[in-house]
């Protein structure tokens, strides 16, 4: 974008993030001048932010030279983080120092990414959860799942077998039902609900059977349900100082609900309602919204992953609905995401299949390497 001169540090946030295409169009809504570091820096990301780097990942060797160069040219002072930084607290630990954190402190993410320590307070709270355990089961029967320390969006989730040896890895009984999750603002004492969601999940391939791949801001509970949901949030805002965006993953089954994680950042959902930047940057600083967004109808969106190797043919139009937009000639392995579809509608049926040929849509207009 154009330049900074007559710009103040003020005017600047810096995002980082697997990809920070959602946090850097919500800045923008809300006024600010975006500074994204990211894996894509795709086409929608490049529009909506003032300047974006692309980095090979977010580990803190990575990370370090390119934000001090960030705060050099712009004097950026304030920070918001999204998924993908689960494996490097390191870089939040360097972010931290280096500017204020518009978000949950790196303390309360390790804490949270301790799952033996996040599940004894979700059993002291009495929130139901599937079975875990810290050492492998003594055969694969039963129905564990390997799940990883520090995972992110259901990658590296799979069903377990006997005789592998796993590393910062735990397990978990399968627990039957629908995948939902709920979006919370939090200021450290109580928490406020944005919205409950349906997830979707694809199987990828083997060991990649349970891939987030979108949701709807739909679920069907009752009544009680979000009640005991709401309540839930408000306790693990107070054990765990949660502030900020968060969402609390959950599977329904018949009238029983299970915690399974939270995830202590922003997440993909925001995309589903209006801007909500503003109100996660006053949950940090201790003030939670008297009113959220108002939404009309129902949204959703789905990650399209690549079927088989695709690449991205010379004078693609892409439709208004599409988000993540990749580079012309960009080669997507199979597996890998290729973009994102979106769609809002009056009922939550026409949501999903809306979806559904809309990724299709896309498989079609895909050049097959």
């Amino acid at each position: 974008m154009g330049p900074a001169q007559h710009l103040n540090s003020s005017d600047f946030l810096l995002i980082i993030a697997g990809s920070g295409r959602i946090l850097a169009e919500s800045a923008c809504k809300a006024g600010l001048k975006a500074l994204v570091i990211d894996l894509y820096a795709d086409l929608d990301t490049r529009e909506y932010a003032f300047e974006v780097c692309r980095l090979p990942s977010l580990a803190i060797e990575e990370v370090a030279p390119v934000l001090d160069g960030l705060v050099g040219r712009y004097g950026v002072g304030r920070a918001v983080y999204g998924s993908g930084v689960e494996p490097y607290p390191e870089t939040l630990d360097y972010l931290d120092r280096r500017m204020t954190l518009l978000g949950n402190a790196p303390a309360v993410f390790r804490r949270l990414q301790d799952k033996a320590a996040f599940f004894a307070v979700l059993a002291d709270l009495r929130i139901p959860f599937p079975a875990v355990s810290f050492v492998a089961p003594d055969s694969d029967g039963g129905g564990w799942l390997v799940k990883p320390m520090q995972g992110q969006g259901g990658l590296g989730i799979r069903r377990y077998s006997s005789g592998l040896a796993d590393r910062g890895v735990y397990w978990q009984k399968f627990q039957a039902g629908t995948p939902g999750s709920v979006l919370f603002l939090a200021d450290t004492h109580k928490a406020c609900v944005v919205g409950f969601h349906t997830q979707f999940h694809a199987d990828l391939s083997a060991g990649l059977e349970f891939a987030f791949s979108g949701l709807i801001n739909h679920a069907i509970l009752s009544a009680g349900q979000k009640v005991q949901l709401a309540g839930w949030l408000s306790q693990c805002a107070r054990a765990f100082g949660l502030k900020g965006l968060n969402t609390l993953d959950f599977i329904q089954d018949g009238e029983r609900i299970y915690g399974l994680e939270i995830n202590p950042r922003p997440s993909a959902s925001m995309q589903c309602y209006g801007e909500l930047l503003t109100c996660h940057i006053a949950a940090c600083q201790g003030a939670l919204p008297e009113a959220l967004p108002a939404q009309k109808g129902f949204a959703g969106f789905r990650i399209v992953y690549a079927d088989r190797d695709l690449r991205i043919p010379e004078g693609l139009v892409w439709p208004e609905w599409v988000m993540d937009r990749p580079e012309v000639g960009a080669l997507c392995h199979a597996g890998q995401p290729v973009c994102s579809v979106i769609s809002r509608r009056s009922d939550p049926e026409r949501v999903e299949a809306e979806l559904a040929a809309r990724q299709q849509q896309i498989f079609n207009r895909l050049i097959k390497v």
